[in-house]
């Protein structure tokens, strides 16, 4: 009786058991379906909810294009060709429009009336005018080289007597320089006397031709027309001849000494007129379209404070200096009082206005990264858009020309845009994360379906 109740324990047991078992299947095989299609069909609908919203956001994308402002008008192939109005480019080809949010270099923000005044916001409006730019150099005075001889003797001898006797003399065309002996120039005297005296006794078209060929000589010596003169009327050879100043000015080179030998062809003095110089003054490369001759230009010196000269632009060199990479500018200055002394120094400004007008702003309203240029243009009150721009010359009173990327009359921000600046990338930044994530989310529900 003890082994039959042992056995009958055990199968109830294991009915038990295997009950349990055949139960949990069935229930989890009916929770694994309920839970395939009741997912499925719960998931289908948000997805399609999601698709339909970003179809809606891009049909009102669409639809909104059509209401935002349009900035101004751009050439297709040329963006530096803008327009006001629409119309057709230089091309024949028809304009592009460009709305505000087509020009940002980031994302548009709103800021309160009274954080502006906190952060110190100041504005300037787009004006359209003259460009106008004053070059700001030095300069060096010079003498003027066309109005510059050298006294070279044509003959060598010996200098008798120097009648200039220091550089910086001031000497009258026709003053005695300096007495010159030459055997040549007695030669050539001698020859004059004896055509003179033959000339006297037998008169005759070839005689009269030899006196006449004899006087040329001395006068290609550079004796003047009265020492000739002289030797005619005494006739007596002279040991030295004066030789004369053919030119009034001051010596500014002197290289012989009384008693001293030269050669023929050696520069014995150099004579300038200073009543007009020479300023050559240097200006950088990007400086050459500011620049053409005939432009007026003035010029101060240290040691005339308070004065100021006026000269013209009477040449640009066609090269550049080869160590210091910029070019050099010719300017002419009267100077009838000798104020001006060649190898001084002077400050230059050269003032240019160009014929074309353009749109101006202040230079500080850009924000310069290298690659890009940036200004903030307000939209309303409160609202800030950032825009790229492209540069032109820069003017002056700190002001810079804008070629693309404004029109006339827009305000523009002068003071805090790098606050401005920071916040627009911030929400650029965030707005492209959630754009990002968005993206995903749809990747995934399309990878559900």
């Amino acid at each position: 009786m003890e082994e039959y109740g042992a056995n009958k324990s055990t199968s109830i047991f294991w009915v038990i058991f295997i009950t349990v078992i055949l139960t949990l299947i069935i229930a989890g095989g009916g929770v694994y379906l309920y839970g395939y299609f009741g997912l499925r069909q719960h998931t289908t609908r948000p997805a399609q909810m999601a698709t339909e919203k970003i179809t809606n956001a891009d049909d009102h994308t669409k639809k909104g294009t059509g209401q935002k402002k349009i900035l101004y008008w751009r050439a297709p192939m040329n963006p530096n060709e803008i327009y006001d109005k629409p119309g057709k480019s230089a091309m024949g080809m028809d304009l592009v429009p460009v709305y505000e949010d087509g020009a940002g270099g980031g994302s548009e923000i709103k800021i309160d009336p009274v954080i502006q005044q906190n952060m110190g916001i100041r504005t300037a409006v787009v004006k359209k005018g003259p460009l106008v730019h004053t070059i700001r150099t030095y300069g060096h005075i010079t003498a003027d080289e066309t109005r510059t001889v050298q006294v070279n003797p044509k003959i060598s001898g010996w200098i008798e007597r120097l009648y200039v006797d220091f550089k910086g003399k001031f000497v009258k065309k026709g003053q005695p320089l300096f007495e010159l002996y030459s055997p040549e120039l007695v030669a050539a005297q001698e020859e004059f006397l004896v055509a003179r005296r033959y000339l006297e006794r037998i008169s005759g078209k070839k005689d009269k031709d030899f006196l006449e060929s004899a006087r040329r000589r001395l006068l290609y010596f550079d004796v003047a027309e009265s020492e000739v003169r002289e030797i005619e009327r005494t006739g007596q050879v002279k040991k030295t001849l004066m030789i004369r100043s053919p030119f009034s000015g001051f010596v500014i080179q002197k290289n012989v000494e009384q008693g001293v030998f030269v050669r023929a062809g050696t520069m014995v003095f150099q004579i300038a007129d200073l009543s007009r110089v020479w300023v050559e003054t240097h200006i950088y490369e990007y400086e050459l379209p500011w620049v053409s001759e005939g432009q007026d230009a003035e010029m101060t010196l240290s040691y005339l404070p308070g004065k100021t000269f006026s000269g013209k632009v009477t040449y640009v060199y066609p090269y550049l200096q080869p160590k210091t990479r910029d070019v050099v500018i010719r300017l002419e200055f009267e100077n009838p009082n000798n104020e001006l002394k060649p190898d001084m120094y002077a400050d230059v400004r050269i003032k240019s206005v160009t014929d074309k007008e353009g749109l101006i702003i202040p230079s500080e309203a850009v924000i310069r990264s290298g690659a890009r240029n940036v200004v903030f243009v307000i939209q309303d009150k409160a609202k800030f858009n950032p825009r790229d721009v492209i540069l032109g010359r820069s003017l002056d009173n700190g002001n810079v020309q804008v070629m693309v990327g404004l029109i006339e009359g827009e305000s523009v921000v002068t003071s805090g845009q790098f606050l401005l600046d920071s916040e627009s990338k911030l929400k650029e930044a965030v707005q492209k994360m959630m754009d990002a994530k968005k993206i995903e989310k749809e990747d995934f529900f399309e990878d559900m379906e």
